[in-house]
């Protein structure tokens, strides 16, 4: 699937994609992060987002110290830059936060393929959801963003689901 292999798609997006695109490719974020095989996740890829909305790069990372080395290394120089360890479901984690152009960017890396990794598993359903539900839903989706709400807990709200919509978009 395109939101898998990399970032192109988003040249040709919306005003706000392909402002992503620019500010990813000026700052070559992919390119340094391809041993990591970064996946953009998040409301962008989407066309869902808000203002304010960052863009989550997810990144597979077979040592936890050296990608966290790495990161701060081409990274730490940005303004508002942090990285962090984490566990995050049990699994230890490395996130960095900073800004890029006028982006907030977050890394986001685990010891397992971005493809099996719960952000990119939100990004095919909903991708798939708004492909069969159209227009007027992202526009639900949108409202309920602006209004405060999360991304996975505005679809389970728009789908009827009960609990915890992170957990029932990926059941």
């Amino acid at each position: 699937m395109f939101l898998l292999e990399g970032i192109s798609y988003l040249a040709n997006g919306n005003p706000m994609q392909r402002r992503a695109y620019e500010v990813l490719t000026a700052f070559r974020l992919f390119d340094l992060l391809q041993p990591f095989q970064p996946v953009l996740a998040g409301t962008i890829p989407l066309a869902i987002d808000i203002p304010g909305s960052d863009l989550d790069i997810i990144c597979c990372w077979e040592d936890e110290a050296a990608f966290a080395e790495f990161v701060t290394h081409h990274f730490g120089h940005f303004p508002d830059f942090e990285c962090l360890h984490k566990s995050i479901r049990n699994r230890p984690t490395v996130l960095a936060r900073f800004t890029a152009g006028d982006f907030p960017i977050e890394i986001f890396g685990q010891n397992r393929p971005a493809a099996e990794q719960e952000a990119v598993r939100h990004l095919l359903v909903e991708y798939a959801i708004l492909q069969e539900r159209g227009e007027e839903f992202r526009q639900a989706v949108i409202a309920l963003k602006m209004a405060g709400m999360k991304t996975e807990p505005a679809f389970g709200r728009l789908l009827g689901m009960k609990g915890d919509g992170y957990e029932g978009l990926l059941g």
